[in-house]
């Protein structure tokens, strides 16, 4: 296969023999074997050139994805062998980098001494090649990139109130009673004055901002004391709603969870630090999540 995607590539014999240290007879020998084994003619040969067949076509396209692979595989059992050491740059959001990213890069420390670690928590898409970070972590449904993608969890949107807001003014009983509620934004989930909720289609319900904050915890906190109704992502108000100080509803109503994935570069590419990171804190991440 290597040598049949070389000749492809290369586009003579003589220039695939030059590339693989071989002779030209010896990668025609190959190319021979290789059609008598799969029972088809893979390179249609003249006198004066050679083209790919259409079954050449199609098994070169499927042999690159075979080698490519392989070539990952390797790299992959290659990065174990060599003890984790260098540098290592990190992304999260903020507030779940503190609650589930921080405890596992405290581990990876421990384990691996030899690395030095920068987490960047930060409430926005980093583009990890531009920015030269190892691996991050991503809420939410993911774009067609190079990067490779591991899912480690899921969380909602959720709605809540403190119970003494909900006294005072009454439980949505549907979507629709919000209107004319006073609300706040959390401008890291929403930019708009308009909440979205589960249904086919989804439900969009225009809200009244009666404060809006980039910051999460000055919102919830603004919950908690009663000034509104909030939509968070889930993990941000277990903590509260476990302690009484606020109240989740219209859970009938939510939207579909949004995929939490760790990210990272093509496997080839990874040194034993960041290896060794991804496989600690995919383990652990979809733990917490179980």
């Amino acid at each position: 296969m290597a040598v049949f995607v070389q000749l492809v590539d290369a586009g003579s014999l003589t220039a695939a023999a030059d590339v693989l240290g071989m002779s030209a007879p010896a990668v025609a020998r190959s190319l021979a074997a290789l059609e008598r084994e799969v029972g088809v003619r893979l390179v249609n040969r003249t006198t004066r050139r050679s083209s790919l067949s259409d079954e050449g076509r199609e098994y070169y396209e499927r042999c690159r994805r075979v080698l490519a692979e392989m070539e990952a595989a390797d790299a992959t059992l290659s990065s174990r062998r060599i003890e984790p050491q260098g540098r290592l740059r990190l992304t999260a959001p903020v507030t779940y980098g503190r609650l589930h990213i921080a405890p596992v890069v405290a581990d990876y420390m421990t384990r691996y001494p030899a690395v030095e670690v920068e987490l960047l928590l930060l409430d926005r898409v980093v583009d990890l090649v531009e920015e030269g970070i190892d691996a991050g972590l991503r809420i939410g449904h993911l774009p067609e990139s190079s990067l490779v993608a591991a899912k480690v969890g899921q969380t909602r949107r959720v709605l809540c109130a403190a119970p003494a807001y909900l006294k005072r003014f009454g439980t949505p009983k549907a979507p629709a009673d919000l209107r004319g509620k006073s609300a706040v934004i959390f401008a890291g989930l929403t930019s708009s004055n308009e909440w979205t909720f589960g249904g086919k289609p989804p439900v969009r319900i225009p809200v009244r901002p009666v404060l809006r904050t980039n910051q999460f915890d000055v919102a919830l906190d603004a919950c908690a004391r009663g000034t509104g109704f909030g939509q968070f992502l889930c993990y941000l108000v277990e903590a509260p709603i476990a302690a009484g100080l606020l109240k989740r509803v219209l859970g009938d109503f939510e939207p579909a969870p949004l995929p939490i994935h760790v990210v990272y570069p093509h496997a080839r590419h990874l040194s034993s630090n960041v290896r060794a990171f991804v496989d600690l804190a995919i383990a652990q991440l979809r733990d917490r999540a179980a």
